[in-house]
């Protein structure tokens, strides 16, 4: 398997199962996003460096706005998207098989998860895979430790407040806390 059919596998919603082609890419895959946290995670980088490293990890520029403060981890780096004026903060991790996309102008907070896979609840088929993407808006803030879980998306203007796990989609511009996240109130402009 290529990394155009892996992603395209990804994307269609199908299944990873445990050893199957897709399973053993995805290992290798993981090999290659150590090797560039690794890098983007040792020492003192420039803007410029971090910028160019993350881009080589995610296999797309991204743009003069974009920025990131390591320590960054990621087991497979190779499925995030970033508009411009992103910024990722401390500490995050993302597990991208599924997809992460983040729109313009939005804002990761310390050690934020964003976990794209689920594994199968049966216990016979634990090792298959079950990717689904996140998708994050337009100008969206999430505060620190949240957790955003599988095929979640977050509405341009939304917040997320620090520690909160979500579960389900959040609408544009409200603000969403707790575990599982609920909407306490909207966004005032």
């Amino acid at each position: 398997m290529e990394k155009e059919a892996f992603l395209e596998h990804l994307s269609s919603g199908l299944p990873v199962v445990g050893g199957s082609s897709a399973h053993q890419y995805m290992h290798r895959a993981s090999q290659r996003a150590l090797r560039i946290t690794a890098q983007i995670n040792t020492g003192y980088h420039e803007p410029e460096e971090l910028r160019a490293l993350f881009s080589e990890l995610i296999g797309k520029p991204v743009d003069d706005s974009f920025g990131l403060f390591p320590p960054f981890h990621t087991d497979c780096g190779m499925n995030i998207t970033v508009g411009k004026n992103v910024f990722i903060n401390m500490g995050c991790k993302f597990q991208d098989q599924g997809g992460i996309f983040i729109g313009d102008g939005s804002l990761i907070g310390h050690n934020v998860v964003l976990a794209t896979l689920n594994h199968d609840m049966h216990p016979d088929e634990r090792a298959t895979m079950l990717p689904a993407p996140i998708r994050i808006g337009r100008n969206v803030w999430i505060g620190s430790n949240a957790t955003v879980l599988p095929g979640v998306t977050i509405g341009d203007g939304a917040v997320v407040a620090a520690g909160a796990v979500v579960t389900e989609d959040v609408p544009a511009n409200t603000v969403v806390g707790g575990v599982p996240a609920r909407v306490m109130r909207t966004v005032v402009h």
